[in-house]
């Protein structure tokens, strides 16, 4: 799944610059096909501590998920089409924002 990657960006300086600014327990769930089937549950601490409490939880499917963090479709389109559902804290989810995620590198 994709969403590996930026994981693995949370863990750099940049990573850790989101971590400051934000300062909120993300969980996102990505599924290939279909929301709710064979979901994978990642939790993004953006808040630098035990992860106790999820301020908001994201569900997408593997391909919207991808282009939320590429900035190929906007989060409050991903959810007025239901391509993204939402649970939790809307505060805390209007800051989940294409820019806390890494920029797609050309290989």
């Amino acid at each position: 799944m994709h969403i590996y990657w930026w994981l693995v960006h949370l863990s750099t300086d940049a990573g850790k610059e989101l971590t400051e600014k934000i300062g909120l327990v993300y969980q996102i769930n990505v599924a290939p096909k279909k929301l709710g089937f064979e979901e994978v549950t990642c939790f993004v601490d953006l808040k630098k501590g035990e992860v106790t409490k999820v301020d908001a939880t994201f569900s997408f499917k593997d391909d919207d998920f991808v282009k939320v963090a590429t900035g190929k479709m906007n989060p409050k389109i991903a959810f007025i089409s239901g391509a993204m559902k939402i649970k939790g804290s809307l505060s805390a989810a209007q800051k989940f924002t294409p820019d806390i995620f890494p920029k797609p590198s050309k290989l």
